[in-house]
């Protein structure tokens, strides 16, 4: 299959069929993804790593891509497990330290989920300082990818890097879980308006998280929501809700929230990017 970047068009599907798979390729290790990013995608990368955070930054004559990983594996969310639902409601926070001031540009009442901003600064100077450089060579579109975590990664970093003097071009996710409350989802929609899309497969239960506790519903979602797949969860509220209903002051805790896992861990084939592609085809925004 031949990939193409399309830098006029906004939410053009042979762009959403590059990015995905730059995102798919960001979980090989760096010998395997130098070679594969080069053969597919015509990009020239570097693997950037640090703890448990990792991104391909790759680039060519025409383009500059940032492509995040989600967690160390693609086949598996087990690791997100707190993040997404037992401490998720501890996990919306307004963020100090060192990325603090740029993400408090984001307007009074915006929270953001610590998780993914403790990740996200783990990275944030070395890939900053790489971009700098690679811009600085040739005036290109920059595009930043991501997968389920990696989705919230390229969210964090794509405000930061605009924050930093950085235009970002166009962001695509895919299976991305939610960020922040609705007033840092809204900063984000200000920031990017019309440049980003964010990937959901109907039947993807990640993408719903961490709001499934009922005190978490904060959490929001940045549009536009680009839906792919025939079968939206149609029984998944009725599940929350029949959760939800048992837990103690809105809370859910002990064997209610393995009970929500292991129902979110039974539907996670939908959450795949093998199933991603499988149904690009958008049918709603």
């Amino acid at each position: 299959m031949s990939y193409e970047l399309i830098e006029d068009a906004k939410g053009d599907l042979r762009n959403a069929d590059f990015l995905c798979r730059a995102s798919d390729l960001a979980y090989l290790p760096s010998s395997e993804g130098e070679k594969a990013f080069r053969e597919d995608l015509n990009l020239e990368v570097k693997l950037y790593s640090v703890d448990n955070t990792q991104a391909y930054l790759g680039s060519n004559d025409d383009h500059v891509v940032l492509a995040f990983r989600g967690t160390e594996t693609p086949n598996t969310i087990d690791g997100l497990k707190d993040w997404l639902l037992t401490d998720a409601v501890n996990f919306l926070i307004v963020p100090e330290g060192r990325l603090g001031h740029d993400l408090s540009a984001a307007g009074v009442g915006a929270k953001f989920h610590k998780g993914f901003a403790d990740a996200t600064a783990e990275l944030w100077d070395p890939v900053r300082e790489a971009i700098k450089a690679e811009m600085k060579k040739k005036d290109r579109p920059l595009w930043i990818t991501g997968h389920s975590l990696g989705g919230a990664l390229a969210m964090f970093n794509a405000w930061l890097l605009n924050r930093n003097f950085v235009p970002v071009h166009q962001i695509y996710t895919y299976g991305a879980p939610m960020v922040g409350n609705a007033v840092a989802c809204q900063a984000f929609d200000r920031e990017f308006a019309g440049s980003v899309f964010r990937y959901v497969n109907g039947r993807d239960p990640v993408p719903k998280l961490p709001s499934l506790s009922l005190i978490a519903n904060d959490y929001a979602h940045a549009e536009r929501q680009m839906l792919v797949g025939a079968d939206p969860m149609t029984n998944f509220g009725q599940f929350l809700g029949d959760v939800g209903s048992k837990a103690i002051d809105g809370l859910l805790t002990g064997h209610l929230i393995d009970q929500a896992w292991e129902y979110i861990k039974a539907q996670v084939n939908a959450h795949f990017l093998d199933y991603y592609r499988s149904v690009m085809k958008p049918t709603g925004s």
